[in-house]
């Protein structure tokens, strides 16, 4: 398949142009190349993907060829769909997401999902007096949509990058939770160890691809998201062995700590709560696919 020309003189309709995009993505081993195809479409166009459907006869200008051209070459290049539109969707909310963060995928929704059970079984179901943290934020898909399911807490949110906080920042005013989501930049607890703060839960997705396997990730994952976002150390343990061993300072009583990590690091993460005193009991939640996913270690 061959993309529209910019000088190209012919008129394309809907129908005609998702056809041929989705053609091309497909040759360029894009997966999903008719949903892609579509969504870039919307975009571009500034409409719901159900009214391509509906207008699929709708002639286009030769500036929405031309935009939708562009979008569909950087797709091509494995370019996340997320990056090119500038947002992803996360507990049904959604956020703005650029190359200085991670996209937020769906498994991470086991963190608010069980951060919010924890924070109901700590506060018998009310949701007043609840302090949470949420390590290397991001996006702060985590650290917002906790916030907006308990409006009454307080979130605060560390991230090592500037340039994540600021993505974060934007998050938090979109969704009108700014007054209470903290934003703090510093490598995990480094930036709260003078505020004397204690957590009752505290949450964390931070780098845990071990460095190993790095090439080995898909091109889409490997070549556009941020590397120091990713990269875990040898075996992917380098931050998450810093969290469990330094959480006990910052946690309330009976608080608990949450981070998500490969399946194949939860020996490992069970192991360091064992060599802690401060931990009283563990846990390991499984993905919807049934892999270990969230590690849970109780203080005291």
């Amino acid at each position: 398949m061959i993309l529209p020309h910019p000088m190209e003189k012919r008129t394309w309709s809907i129908k005609e142009l998702l056809f041929v995009a989705a053609g091309y993505l497909q040759e360029k081993g894009v997966s999903n190349p008719r949903l892609d195809a579509e969504v870039l479409l919307a975009h571009v166009l500034g409409v719901e993907r159900i009214t391509l459907y509906l207008e699929f006869d709708r002639p286009l200008t030769a500036g929405e060829v031309s935009s939708f051209r562009r979008l569909v070459k950087r797709r091509a290049d494995h370019e996340p769909l997320q990056y090119i539109t500038g947002k992803q969707e996360f507990w049904s909310l959604e956020f703005t997401v650029n190359p200085h963060v991670l996209i937020p995928r769906p498994e991470s929704e086991l963190l608010v999902e069980h951060a919010l059970r924890v924070c109901g079984e700590l506060n018998k179901g009310e949701e007043g007096g609840l302090t949470i943290l949420d390590l290397c934020t991001g996006c702060g898909a985590i650290a917002v949509s906790i916030a907006k399911e308990l409006p009454q807490a307080q979130v605060w949110a560390t991230d090592c990058s500037g340039e994540a906080l600021t993505v974060a920042r934007i998050n938090t005013e979109r969704h009108g939770v700014a007054s209470r989501v903290k934003l703090v930049r510093g490598e995990l607890f480094e930036p709260l160890r003078s505020q004397g703060s204690k957590f009752h839960v505290i949450v964390s997705n931070p780098p845990y691809v071990a460095t190993e396997d790095l090439e080995t990730l898909p091109r889409q994952v490997r070549d556009y998201e941020p590397r120091q976002a990713l990269d875990g150390g040898p075996g992917g343990m380098v931050f998450i062995e810093r969290i469990i061993k330094e959480a006990p300072d910052f946690l309330a009583p009976s608080g608990r700590v949450m981070i998500e990590m490969d399946a194949r690091q939860t020996a490992r993460a069970r192991e360091l709560v064992g060599s802690v005193s401060a931990y009283r009991a563990w846990d390991v939640i499984k993905d919807y696919g049934g892999l270990d996913r969230v590690f849970i270690a109780g203080g005291r």
